[in-house]
């Protein structure tokens, strides 16, 4: 018998890619909270998700993730870096995000995501990291700070951010305090190929900590590009930014 979560199957199902969840998360979140067109997100959400409000998030993310702790003694299956946008819209009288856009640097990462509806994609995200230290190099958490964040697509800038802290408690923006809904897709190439059903869903998330957030103020762009359509949530204005930490598990998804 050949067993796994997912490929490649064996009889130990060692090989696989990725085991089931639960998948436990800690990382650094740059968010970036900022208005865009208003037409342009509507046009990029599931018909019925509900009204576009014209505001939409970023974040730069610096993740460690593991099972059951067997990564966090081989950090090249545990780290990565990933970078997505967010639509806010109006639904059932509430706000409620979807995600369009995703980028991370993890075939791991990338593979969780999918099943999850997230709709990742490859590309090389860095961020600012900040240490505990008061020093030029450190990024201290503190007034004056400068971060940034940038993504590249097939050798393409297709991101960048540059915040300045205020020396100011932050707040959790984006998924980090609004729920959050995305397309779990099931195309297929058996008999006729198909993009088959799509299910918006919810992340079942379990055990978060957050940690202290820093404001910020600052700018996000977002690029043109000859096939990621990034740039149709191009910012308008500044942008509120903050800085802090972030623990979940994620145990499965939900029909929304």
């Amino acid at each position: 018998m050949l067993n796994g979560f997912t490929p490649p199957f064996t009889p130990s199902g060692h090989s696989a890619l990725l085991p089931a969840p639960p998948w436990h998360y800690a990382g650094n979140v740059l968010s970036l909270a900022f208005k865009v067109d208003g037409l342009a997100a509507q046009s990029l959400l599931p018909d019925g998700f509900g009204v576009a409000t014209g505001q939409a998030y970023g974040h730069f993310c610096d993740w460690q993730a593991t099972s059951d702790g067997w990564e966090l003694l081989d950090p090249a299956y545990a780290q990565y870096k990933e970078f997505f946008v967010l639509i806010e819209a109006e639904r059932a009288g509430a706000p409620a995000l979807y995600c369009p856009f995703i980028y991370v640097d993890q075939d791991i990462s990338l593979v969780r995501g999918l099943l999850q509806g997230w709709p990742k994609k490859l590309g090389s995200v860095w961020m600012t990291r900040s240490y505990g230290l008061d020093h030029p190099a450190a990024a201290p958490l503190k007034s004056g700070t400068k971060m940034g964040g940038t993504l590249a697509v097939k050798d393409r800038r297709l991101a960048e951010a540059e915040i300045s802290l205020t020396g100011q408690p932050g707040e959790r923006l984006g998924f980090l305090s609004i729920p959050t809904f995305a397309l779990i897709a099931a195309p297929s190439l058996l008999g006729s190929p198909t993009p088959g059903p799509k299910t918006l869903a919810r992340a079942v998330i379990e055990g978060a900590v957050a940690g202290s957030f820093h404001a910020g103020a600052g700018t996000i762009r977002l690029l043109n590009s000859p096939r990621d359509e990034l740039s149709l949530l191009n910012p308008i204005g500044e942008a509120k930014a903050s800085f802090g930490s972030f623990a979940m598990t994620i145990t499965g998804a939900v029909e929304a």
